[in-house]
């Protein structure tokens, strides 16, 4: 097999090349617990909007074996633990949250250990158009992974409690493709303009997503393309590469790649807690 031919698993369903496994992927993260001056004391949680598919459809009809990136998914989480939080996890049908595996850390005792403490929540989400309201939580999680960009973008039900999150000024954090999803506050049947319009941010990047099928990363080119659909909408995409950049604009806070998994909880996690301090939640 070449190195840099993405892998058949099974009939037309593809994983990155060995090469792509190699080189960007890791046995291990670079999680350091935190101490927090303040940690969340209360009972409210963070919402996790993550994504319920697998298989992605390339423009070559090939398809994709992704889902949620375990790192961008768990470590970010690990960290906003640490300062106090537990989570609700959603999807938009209820199935359960695929990971993609290929990218799983399977040296890490910390994402293992915090991965089982999780697995019932990851199992069985609750379903996005159930929840009614934001009033039982203090901020909103996307993570990253390719499977961002299938149903989150189109899904009237999270674009509305998106746009809860924004007029209230809920910190919302996002990573890698997870900002696909920001694309719901202004999708078909909501009637609602895109709630990020004139907003800065990181996020994983076209010019990255055209090159990395040479690589054998993915088995042919998306159908669609991230970063010009959000600046389409007047968002501005910051970063022109992926080396783990975070920024915070008002209630988003955003970083740009699994790079970011770790800076981003950091930095995510404090403001959370000064959000609920402050708003007696």
């Amino acid at each position: 097999m070449n190195w840099f031919n993405s892998q058949e698993i099974e009939d037309n369903v593809y994983i990155p090349s060995k090469f792509t496994l190699m080189m960007w992927t890791e046995k291990k993260t670079d999680y350091k617990k935190q101490e927090y001056k303040d940690t969340y004391k209360g009972t409210k949680k963070i919402l996790v909007f993550a994504a319920d598919k697998a298989n992605m459809t390339m423009e070559n009809g090939k398809i994709f074996s992704t889902g949620n990136h375990p790192i961008e998914t768990l470590l970010p989480m690990i960290h906003m633990r640490d300062a106090g939080f537990t989570f609700d996890i959603a999807t938009v049908s209820g199935r359960p949250v695929p990971f993609e595996m290929w990218a799983y850390p399977t040296e890490d005792k910390n994402i293992k250990n915090f991965h089982d403490e999780i697995r019932e929540e990851l199992e069985n989400p609750k379903i996005i158009k159930n929840i009614k309201n934001l009033n039982n939580y203090v901020g909103i999680f996307i993570p990253g992974g390719h499977g961002a960009m299938m149903n989150l973008p189109t899904s009237a039900e999270l674009g509305k409690l998106l746009h809860e999150a924004h007029e209230k000024g809920m910190p919302t954090v996002v990573i890698c493709h997870g900002p696909a999803a920001l694309l719901s506050t202004a999708t078909e049947g909501l009637n609602k303009e895109f709630a990020y319009n004139g907003y800065e941010l990181m996020s994983f990047t076209d010019k990255t997503d055209a090159f990395t099928p040479s690589l054998g990363y993915m088995p042919g080119q998306l159908k669609w393309k991230l970063q010009e659909a959000i600046e389409k909408k007047g968002a501005k995409v910051l970063n022109t590469e992926e080396t783990g950049a975070t920024h915070q604009d008002r209630e988003l806070i955003t970083g740009d790649s699994p790079y970011a998994a770790s800076p981003l909880g950091i930095m995510a996690a404090p403001i959370l807690v000064k959000y609920a301090n402050d708003n007696n939640l």
